[in-house]
């Protein structure tokens, strides 16, 4: 059954796996409790111009990622909370100015133009040692930020209002969660590219979220969760010849179907008081 992992390519593979779930599960618990699904997805587009951005001067594109992701998470914070733009025209507005750079940049650059598929929609199989290292590093950061201003941002996950009243920072953790989410979008984008990124954000913590309301158990969930459907996706991959990226999305998206249906058939269906009447009143009803 492991026999793919006699290839130094799926050792990567299975690596860059284990790297791109401990992100997912932290920083997607974040995203989920936080309801800040779409400013993320709005992250990860823009990101696409720190790949432009990377060809155009020679470098690696993960390199330039960083900086530029960190820039689009800030902005879009600083437009809605300082500039008044409402949330949702923020990250329209990143989201698109973001890929328009990327294609420019990638436009500028001399020479052949790049394939820019891998980042696009993923290729976990192509994984360098290089970018090993840096998820690595990134991976680290997130660990080590959330572990110091957890309670923080559990405030601000569950009560932003009575979080501003006993005197946490609730603007300045919110751009320190944002700036984890670009973070993250370094890790995810070699696994299952630009586009899927947002489904790696939030499907696990999802699913771990049928289960806890603690934010740390559902970090540890999601994570877990993770772990088992990257590695299934990649052997189901491996074996029938599919895009990896793709193929564990899709197991995600089927696990969380199947939870939730689980879990509603044995919630029961909801109950009706018999006292209250079903749909509008009319007028002939004597109140009750």
């Amino acid at each position: 059954m492991f026999d793919f992992l006699a290839y130094g390519f799926m050792r990567h593979a299975l690596l860059a796996a284990l790297l791109v779930s401990i992100a997912c599960g932290i920083v997607g618990t974040l995203v989920v409790a936080r309801r800040i699904v779409f400013i993320s997805g709005g992250i990860s587009h823009a990101a696409f111009g720190g790949v432009g951005l990377g060809y155009w001067l020679g470098i690696h594109p993960l390199i330039a990622v960083v900086p530029f992701s960190l820039a689009a998470a800030v902005a879009i914070g600083l437009l809605h909370s300082r500039l008044r733009v409402s949330e949702d025209a923020a990250i329209g507005v990143l989201w698109t100015m973001g890929m328009a750079l990327g294609v420019l940049f990638v436009q500028l650059t001399p020479g052949y133009t790049p394939d820019l598929q891998s980042y696009l929609f993923g290729s976990i199989l192509t994984v360098p040692r290089f970018d090993l290292f840096l998820m690595g590093g990134v991976d680290l950061l997130i660990v080590a930020t959330v572990g110091l201003f957890l309670r923080e941002f559990t405030a601000i996950s569950f009560d932003e209002e009575f979080a501003l009243v006993v005197g946490v920072p609730a603007r300045g953790i919110g751009l320190l969660l944002l700036a984890l989410v670009a973070c993250s979008v370094v890790v995810l984008m070699r696994v299952v590219g630009i586009v899927l990124v947002i489904a790696l954000l939030t499907m696990p913590a999802a699913i771990a979220r049928q289960f806890t309301d603690s934010l740390v158990r559902m970090m540890a969930a999601a994570t877990g969760v993770s772990v088992v459907v990257a590695v299934a996706g990649l052997w189901v991959s491996y074996r029938l010849d599919l895009s990896s990226g793709a193929t564990i999305v899709l197991l995600l998206g089927v696990v969380l179907l199947l939870v939730s249906a689980v879990r509603r058939v044995r919630r029961g269906p909801p109950q009706q008081d018999a006292a209250e009447p079903i749909g509008p009143a009319l007028p002939g009803d004597r109140a009750r």
